[in-house]
């Protein structure tokens, strides 16, 4: 019997690259011709003709699945309706927009035959504008030295998953996700395949700086609490420091019978004080509005349209 693939797109205003993107899959459906392939879309709520190009190419293809919100939920959302529909004994998640290579997960489904339960590809070239480029190679370092968990560098959700791993990841059902960070945290025998990404070939990138903002935020408060350990340590180094100057503004009244004006300096450091507070109560926001949010306990994703043939 056949084992199976699923892979899993999330789709958000593609409309122009579903041609091409079908297209390059049909090729890899001949390469792993000795496999079953199912292809799952999940739409997030697009704002062009998206919806209708999948459900014109759901009547003709009966390996593919449609998904489509109710609202737009977002990228993460979008993977995890995807996984949660796939019933593959492995489970391929890329980008819709062709600058995840689908010829590269017959590589990765190389690395799973020899026995890995996750194969995540990883950039050798990342090709994007400098600051956006720099601001996700500082990001993945910081994130990797503060995590609690082994989180590789240079890796998007551009993946294999063994069916195992999906399994588990499904038990996960937190709001605030990242799907990296998840797959990671579930362990199992875990490899790299190098790859260099393409350009986008169509449209507009949905990831805005906000969105890749609040992904990294999500990452590193749902990962690490090493920002609330900083906030502990900034707090005992400010004292020491008031407390030396203090008590040096003492002796310096006692030795010389100065007296010292600072009103500059004073107002000067109430203000940077209080910054630094707000920007703890800040951080601390951002743990509490979490926790906030999962108390809830709401519905990951509301499914507006759905379309299969697949048997």
């Amino acid at each position: 019997m056949k084992k199976t693939i699923t892979f899993i797109f999330p789709m958000y205003n593609e409309a122009q690259n579903i041609a091409p993107l079908w297209k390059e899959l049909q090729s890899i459906q001949k390469k792993i011709s000795n496999y079953k392939a199912e292809f799952i879309f999940v739409n997030d709520f697009s704002k062009d003709n998206t919806l209708k190009l999948l459900q014109s190419l759901a009547k003709k293809e009966p390996t593919i699945k449609v998904l489509s919100f109710s609202r737009n939920y977002g990228h993460q959302l979008a993977v995890t309706a995807g996984q949660d529909l796939a019933t593959g004994d492995a489970v391929v998640i890329m980008d819709s927009d062709l600058q995840d290579p689908p010829e590269v997960s017959l590589d990765l489904i190389q690395k799973w035959e020899e026995g890995y339960d996750v194969v995540y590809a990883k950039r050798r070239k990342y090709k994007t504008n400098f600051i956006k480029e720099k601001s996700a190679w500082l990001f993945y370092r910081i994130l990797c030295k503060i995590s609690s968990v082994n989180i590789p560098v240079d890796t998007g959700d551009f993946r294999l998953l063994s069916k195992r791993v999906n399994d588990e990841m499904k038990k996960y059902k937190e709001n605030s996700r990242f799907l990296r960070g998840i797959s990671s945290l579930v362990g199992f025998k875990q490899t790299a395949v190098l790859f260099d990404r393409k350009d986008r070939l169509n449209g507009n990138t949905g990831y805005t700086f906000l969105k890749s903002l609040k992904l990294a935020i999500d990452g590193i408060t749902g990962f690490s609490v090493a920002p609330i350990r900083l906030i502990s340590l900034l707090g005992a180094v400010f004292a020491f420091l008031s407390f030396v100057i203090g008590f040096s503004y003492v002796i310096i009244s006692i030795l010389t019978g100065a007296n010292i004006s600072g009103w500059a300096s004073t107002i000067t450091a109430i203000y940077f004080l209080g910054g630094i507070q707000l920007l703890m109560l800040g951080i601390l926001g951002e743990y509490i509005g979490r926790i906030f949010i999962e108390s809830l306990n709401r519905p990951l994703y509301t499914i507006d349209y759905e379309e299969s043939r697949l048997k």
